[in-house]
């Protein structure tokens, strides 16, 4: 498997990057418009990049096949099991070797209790799945629960199709919800091209009707920025814009802003983007967050929080087991390379939330030669691990799973100043 060796020959952080679109947005963009009928390319400017959108592009565009490969592109998979709900005839949804190893039975039960007709080929509860042709679906009832505590995702492809159902849908979220910006995120886009969505008490009821497509700008991804937060945490002097952001951001990662001040970091709102600058105030010793709400970016705060030698506790980390890999096991594993340890703390560490799990990052990143960082098939953790270079060489495993999310991701530090060589 391909390495890559990637230093920085000073500390220095310099310069603008034109951030890619949010894969996230552009994903619910693409099924929303796919349910209108309409040609993305007429409406969407700034679409993501990333490997896992121009998946879905392809499959939404598909109609040589009967079989629907959405390799490890979890979001495309879950988004394309409601959607082909609706469609006429039978299909089959697999994926690679992880997807098939990736629960999704919380969201088949839902879209069963509107009356999709959905089987499992293979083990009960995870794909691949045979999905029938629609002539019950949503004509059995309207409502439907699901467990809060289950990917968002599996809630955000329900209510997309929400305004493609006879009745509308009435959706019953059950216990605390994880990662709810992203709920928010596909309400706002859903009422954007014209769907009637709100919360009603506990519940999202969405009325029946037609999605209206309407020129949209993808806002660049707040989960990519967070990999240039932790580098200019980690630099001397940092001064580097960001384009593509918003001040009034739908995503949830846009949280960064506020984290990132812990670490010295100040965010400057400008027209095109963000400048991100040093304070000139020290890193605090001890840094608390609940990324229930954010999971995608605890990997970079657990890695600056090393690099920098802050005390981290994090909580809120309940979904990231489920992800391209397990994102714990992952951070505990590799952050072990360079002297730090990530560990589960115990039960009822905290008073104040007795029933929550929390994760302790002590230690400071030292090493003599490069370590060699494995990324298990997660683009996340080659770009979390990759700041790192900034204070010795690193090494990062299998690179090129960047394309995932952010296939610039190399090219751009390479503009930034790091140098890389491939092994």
């Amino acid at each position: 498997m391909q390495a890559l060796e990637l230093s920085k020959p000073d500390r220095t952080l310099r310069g603008e990057i034109t951030l890619e679109g949010s894969k996230s947005i552009s994903n619910r963009a693409l099924i929303v418009l796919a349910l209108a009928g309409a040609d993305p390319a007429e409406w969407l400017e700034r679409l993501s990049a990333s490997k896992d959108t121009v998946t879905l592009q392809r499959l939404l565009t598909q109609t040589d096949s009967d079989v629907y490969d959405a390799g490890d592109a979890g979001t495309t998979f879950r988004f394309m099991t409601a959607r082909l709900c609706l469609q006429p005839g039978t299909q089959t949804l697999t994926g690679s070797h992880r997807m098939l190893e990736r629960p999704i039975g919380a969201l088949v039960t839902a879209l069963r209790s509107l009356g999709a007709d959905i089987e499992y080929l293979g083990q009960e509860g995870y794909p691949p799945l045979r999905i029938g042709p629609p002539e019950q679906f949503g004509k059995t009832s309207r409502q439907v629960r699901i467990h809060g505590g289950t990917s968002s995702q599996f809630l955000s492809a329900l209510l997309m199709i929400g305004p493609c159902l006879p009745e509308g849908l009435e959706l019953i979220p059950e216990g605390e919800l994880v990662s709810r910006p992203y709920l928010e995120m596909t309400l706002q886009l859903m009422r954007y091209f014209g769907a009637q969505a709100e919360w009603q008490g506990d519940r999202i009821v969405v009325s029946p009707g037609n999605y209206t497509p309407k020129k949209f700008v993808v806002e660049a991804d707040w989960s990519a920025a967070s990999y240039w937060y932790a580098m200019a945490a980690l630099a001397e002097s940092p001064d580097i814009r960001l384009n593509g952001l918003f001040a009034d951001s739908w995503q949830g990662d846009a949280v960064l802003s506020k984290m990132m001040q812990s670490f010295g970091i100040q965010t400057i709102f400008e027209e095109k983007g963000i400048r991100l600058q040093a304070t000139g105030a020290a890193p605090k010793p001890f840094f608390e967050w609940n990324f229930l709400e954010c999971p995608d970016i605890a990997q970079t705060l657990a890695v600056v929080c090393a690099g920098l030698g802050v005390q981290g506790v994090f909580s809120g980390l309940e979904t990231l087991s489920i992800k391209e890999t397990d994102r714990i096991a992952a951070i505990r594993n590799e952050l072990a390379k360079v002297g730090v340890s990530f560990s589960k703390l115990p039960p009822r560490f905290s008073k104040k939330s007795p029933d929550q799990t929390f994760y302790l990052v002590e230690g400071k990143a030292q090493w003599q030669s490069p370590p060699h960082f494995a990324t298990y098939g997660d683009h996340r953790m080659a770009m979390a691990f990759a700041p790192l270079a900034l204070l010795a060489p690193v090494v990062i495993e299998d690179p090129e799973v960047v394309r995932k999310s952010y296939g610039s991701f190399w090219e751009h530090l390479k503009a930034g100043g790091f140098q890389e060589v491939r092994e």
